[in-house]
């Protein structure tokens, strides 16, 4: 099997295996999947595949989608995540 096939596979079913609520870093997606240290390939994978949970994923420090801060807020705020000043507060 193709290992970009693999990877996605992979990184989508951590992805829909999260509650709405739940977050995640790029990074714990990554290692979660079984692919520790490719955190950019994940930012990657949700900015160009279309109906990925994509606002549940935020940076190390909770940061949030740099430009599309005010929608990943939004949809966050929508699912109970306390988000203050462009940041998610983890638990």
């Amino acid at each position: 099997m193709d290992s970009d096939l693999d990877f996605t596979d992979a990184v989508i079913a951590v992805l829909n295996r999260l509650d709405p609520g739940e977050i995640m870093a790029y990074g714990e997606v990554a290692a979660e999947a079984g692919y520790p240290g490719a955190a950019r390939a994940v930012g990657n994978l949700l900015r160009t595949t279309p109906g990925l949970p994509w606002w549940r994923i935020v940076t190390a420090t909770g940061r949030l989608v740099p430009g599309n801060e005010q929608d990943h807020a939004s949809r966050l705020r929508a699912e109970g995540v306390k988000v203050r000043n462009g940041r998610v507060t983890r638990r």
